[in-house]
C-alpha cells in the first residue's frame, strides 16, 4: 500500500504541475498510470473496510461520515444491497467532514478494521445508529455496546483518512454520503428505489462484459 501512496502522490503532483503549464502537458501514459492508481486505491485498498462479496462482480465505494445525518439514513440501504445481491461488495471510505469527533470515530473504525476485521461491522452499525453528533463518550459507548475490542487509533488510520480526502477531491465528492456505482457517482442519500435501480443496471452491464 505504501508503494501505491508514493506513486499516487508523485503522479498527482506531476500531473497538477503539468496542468498549470500548458507548454508541458502530461502524457497519455501518465494519465493512464494515474487513473490506475486511483482505481486501485478506491476499490482495492486493504485499509478500507468492506462488506459483501469476497469476489464481487460489482463494487460500490461509499464516502461517509459518522456525524452525517444523511449517511445514517443511507447506510442501512447499503447493507441491504449486499444482502439482496450476493455479487455486490461495498467499500467504505470515512471522510472527517464534521469536526474532531468525525476524525476520532473514523480512525477508531479504520484501526478496528485492520486489527479485528470481524468486529468492524458491529462497531460501524453502532456508530451509525447514534442520532446527532458523536463525542468521545458516545464513541466509547459504541465500542462497548458492539462488544468491540478497544483500540488506540494509529498512524495508519490517519494516513488512510488523508488518502480518502485526496481521493474524494479527485473524484469530485462535494459532501457525504457519496457513492460510486460502476462508472457513476451518486451524490446524497437517494431512495432505496433509485439505489437498487442503479445497482441492477450496473450489475447487468458487468454481466455482459
Amino acid at each position: 500500500m505504501k508503494y501505491f501512496l508514493i506513486l499516487f502522490f508523485a503522479l498527482y503532483t506531476s500531473i497538477s504541475r503539468a496542468q498549470t503549464a500548458p507548454e508541458q502537458p502530461f502524457s497519455a501514459e501518465q494519465q493512464q498510470q494515474f487513473e490506475a492508481v486511483i482505481e486501485q486505491m478506491l476499490f482495492n485498498d486493504p485499509n478500507s473496510p468492506r462488506i459483501g462479496a469476497e469476489k464481487p462482480l460489482l463494487t460500490l465505494v461509499n464516502f461517509t461520515d459518522y456525524n452525517c445525518p444523511y449517511c445514517k439514513q443511507f447506510d442501512p440501504m447499503l447493507e441491504k444491497i449486499v444482502q439482496k445481491y450476493p455479487q455486490v461488495a461495498v467499500v467504505i471510505k470515512p471522510l472527517p467532514f464534521k469536526g474532531e469527533s468525525s476524525v476520532l470515530s473514523a480512525r477508531t473504525v479504520l484501526t478496528t478494521w485492520r486489527q479485528h476485521p470481524e468486529q468492524f461491522l458491529a462497531l460501524h452499525e453502532k456508530l451509525m445508529q447514534k442520532k446527532g453528533q458523536h463525542d468521545t463518550g458516545s464513541i466509547a459507548a459504541a465500542v462497548e455496546k458492539s462488544r468491540t475490542t478497544v483500540v488506540i487509533p494509529d498512524e495508519k488510520s490517519a494516513e488512510t483518512l488523508k488518502t480518502n480526502l485526496q481521493l474524494a477531491r479527485l473524484v469530485g465528492v462535494q459532501g457525504t454520503p457519496a457513492t460510486i456505482i460502476g462508472d457513476e457517482m451518486i451524490p446524497g442519500a437517494v431512495s432505496w428505489e433509485i439505489l437498487e435501480e442503479v445497482v441492477k443496471e450496473k450489475l447487468a452491464a458487468a454481466n455482459e462484459k
